[in-house]
């Protein structure tokens, strides 16, 4: 059973190990769930250029004299700076180029690049780096801005990566290239509004830890340097309201087929917005996070979880195991949730699922083994005791562990007479049909009265009452089957008679052998005292003998005969009859 277990803890690690396609899916969209929804900052508001704007002022592109009053609008209605998540990769054919970099200098100015795949690199930004400089996501190009317009305007890339599942959940705050660190969008509009010029990277063994703007807490980032996005409602407003007093304004177009929308968790957003939810996301403390450490934190909890549920279902009974079961899921899937709540994105989702898994296994395994033993529990004693008995014993296999419990019972000894020349006068197969006969009529009693054939020896029957299934008023039965056997005899005409004793005390009683052959038996002083009435029939001359501690309890009224000396006992036995 150990090596099952070792065997499928080894398979249900792999998907973790190697991140397989199902279940980073499954530990996204998980996530995705249960990461609680974050409040705005505050310092922040989106504008965005609509269809009716681009056709209120005559088609898209703007020209350049526009944007410029635009942007003057926007920083006279009190705002703090503005960020163009737009790309002005081209002189602007009206002219106006001049005009929107002098505006620029109002307020803090920042101006998107889109990445390109042209080995093109921008400038990049002073970065210190504490620790080995490993980790990180390069980038192979932007598509930069006319030179002109970043005189007055701080630049960031504008990066929206995708997981496996083609959703953008986590952003770079940092893109390496040959030369060194450019910032993303959202990363250097904070930069920006603190005054800061440089960027502290922490790392470890396994690449980045931490990105640290200064004047702002460090940000905890995965290996990669990305950050998981929060996707908050930052406040919106157009050119018509321009609600924008106090507030950095991220602008950029709403209007379809001009900019991209890109696929999240909160549905598709324009660069613009993703851009907002990275620097909001920056801001927001315990901002969830996969720690460096997820993938050993992971695969113990599935070790733990999932060897816990394996032992309770398979060392426990079928009802405690399964409920023991059910709370570990539960659990399970509490603690994971508790875990993202406080912003530590650990997968408890598969563990979860294997759980499951290894709950069905182990029920099928413990299914399989029970109905074995159900089967030889049914093989061994359906002869020997009445079928609501072995029922029993099949619902309750605990009873015949191997070993022995004192038990308080009355032992039936039955013993053919005259079986030597009866022998002598008959042919072997009548002879053999003769006992076979005698042999069913004894056990149809024993069974009768719910006691239990023990064993057949030769001609000799012993039985016992009140194992291993309790019966109420065992004395009384076994004086009730002894008597039972007699009458069955004489009307079976067999032309034999038969000794009964009967006796009553404690004995141990189980499964008595070793591990791979065992007998359900009974030994003690009462049974061999058993033993020893029957053989005292003849002696006597009665057909059924029983001992005083059966007799003490019997509700027939029964003939008290003389004491007898019986073989081991140093006192007389006192003896009784029907």
């Amino acid at each position: 059973m150990n090596k099952v277990l070792f065997t499928i803890l080894i398979i249900l690690t792999l998907p973790l190990l190697y991140q397989s396609t199902p279940t980073e899916i499954l530990k996204l969209k998980v996530f995705d769930y249960l990461i609680p929804k974050q409040q705005p900052s505050g310092y922040f508001t989106v504008l965005n250029i609509t269809e009716k704007d681009i056709a209120n002022e005559g088609g898209w592109p703007l020209p350049r004299k526009r944007l410029g009053q635009i942007h003057t609008d926007i920083i006279a209605k009190g705002a703090i700076g503005v960020g163009y998540v737009i790309g002005f990769p081209q002189p602007d054919r009206m002219g106006g180029d001049n005009y929107f970099a002098e505006s620029l200098k109002y307020g803090t100015s920042i101006l998107a690049m889109f990445e390109n795949p042209n080995g093109d690199y921008p400038p990049t930004t002073g970065t210190v780096i504490l620790g080995d400089d490993l980790g990180g996501m390069t980038t192979n190009g932007v598509i930069q801005n006319i030179k002109i317009l970043t005189t007055y305007a701080q630049e960031g890339i504008a990066t929206a990566p995708t997981d496996i599942d083609n959703l953008v959940r986590r952003i770079p705050l940092l893109l390496r290239t040959p030369d060194g660190y450019v910032p993303a969008f959202g990363t250097e509009v904070l930069k920006a509004l603190v005054g800061a010029d440089t960027y502290i990277i922490k790392t470890n063994d396994l690449g980045i830890e931490q990105i640290r703007v200064k004047g702002l807490p460090p940000v905890d980032t995965d290996s990669l340097g990305r950050k998981w996005i929060s996707w908050v409602d930052t406040p919106q407003t157009n050119l018509k309201e321009m609600d924008v007093a106090g507030k950095f304004v991220f602008v950029g177009v709403t209007a379809p087929g001009i900019m991209p929308q890109i696929a999240t968790p909160n549905g598709l957003l324009e660069p613009h917005k993703i851009q907002a939810a990275l620097s909001e996301s920056i801001l927001i403390e315990n901002s969830p996070r996969i720690p460096s450490w997820h993938l050993s934190a992971e695969i113990l909890i599935l070790l733990i979880f999932v060897s816990m549920t394996w032992l309770v279902i398979n060392y426990l009974s079928i009802v405690k195991g399964i409920s023991i079961a059910v709370i570990l899921l539960f659990t399970t899937g509490v603690t994971g949730a508790f875990s993202v709540q406080k912003g530590i994105l650990l997968d408890f989702s598969w563990t979860f699922i294997s759980q499951i898994l290894i709950s069905t296994i182990a029920l099928y395994l413990s299914y399989k083994k029970q109905y074995k033993l159900r089967q030889q529990i049914k093989k061994q004693f359906e002869h020997y005791l009445d079928p609501r008995q072995v029922k029993q014993l099949q619902d309750n296999p605990d009873m015949l562990k191997l070993g022995g419990e004192k038990k308080y019972c009355t032992f039936l000894f039955t013993d053919v007479r005259g079986f030597t020349s009866l022998s002598e006068k008959l042919e072997p197969e009548e002879v053999t049909k003769i006992m076979n006969k005698a042999l069913t009529i004894q056990a149809d009693a024993v069974k009768f009265y719910d006691g239990m054939v023990d064993k057949y020896i030769g001609d000799a029957m012993m039985a016992i009452f009140n194992a291993p299934i309790d019966i109420p008023d065992h004395e009384h039965a076994a004086i009730l089957c002894a008597k039972e056997i007699q009458d069955k005899i004489k009307m079976a005409d067999l032309d034999i008679e038969i000794g009964i004793g009967i006796n009553t005390g404690t004995a141990v009683i189980g499964n008595m052998g070793s591990n791979t052959r065992f007998d359900y038996s009974a030994i003690g002083d009462c049974v061999n005292t058993a033993a020893r009435l029957e053989s005292a029939t003849k002696e006597v001359g009665v057909d059924i003998l029983i001992g005083e501690s059966t007799a003490n309890t019997s509700k027939i009224k029964l003939k008290l005969l003389k004491p007898i000396k019986v073989k081991g006992k140093e006192k007389p036995l006192v003896i009784y009859t029907i």
